[in-house]
């Protein structure tokens, strides 16, 4: 069994271990739990929010959310899509995601999020760092026209 089938001596994969890491995230967020929120983060973790605000720390992370679910973000609801999970040794991963923050349907899945997930000595997986960009797909095809050599490579 290598390190990416077995979470935690469980029997579930890496992989399923962190979508569910994931998708926690999106449950303490729709429930507007700042609290759980910010226990999925590691002690010294990183939140790069697509506004530029720079949290650090789970807890501070939870505070602040708190904060937003207590007002702005009051009855939203957080929808991610995992495009992909790279493994980088037996504890570390970098997961690319797109996804949004919606009251009712989301219209499109606008914001991408590249998160560094590490488990810890505790045998959890939890977020290291996250940073969220909104898509601009106006100027990114503008780019395009432009300078077709910054169209990335297909995959």
């Amino acid at each position: 069994m290598t390190a990416h089938t077995a979470a935690q001596g469980s029997g579930i994969s890496d992989d399923t271990a962190i979508r569910a890491l994931l998708q926690r995230s999106c449950d303490a967020w729709n429930r507007g739990d700042g609290t759980a929120y910010g226990e999925l983060f590691t002690a010294d973790a990183t939140d790069v929010t697509f506004t530029g605000t720079v949290y650090h720390g789970g807890q501070d992370i939870g505070r602040a959310h708190q904060a937003l679910f207590d007002s702005f973000l009051k009855g939203t609801r957080l929808a991610v899509e995992i495009t992909g999970i790279r493994f980088y040794g037996p504890d570390t991963a970098v997961v690319t995601t797109r996804g949004d923050v919606h009251k009712g349907r989301p219209k499109e899945l606008g914001k991408l999020a590249t998160y560094t997930v590490v488990r810890e000595t505790d045998g959890h997986w939890r977020i290291a760092a996250v940073q969220k960009t909104r898509h601009k797909r106006l100027l990114e095809t503008i780019s395009f026209r432009l300078r077709p050599a910054t169209r990335p490579a297909a995959r």
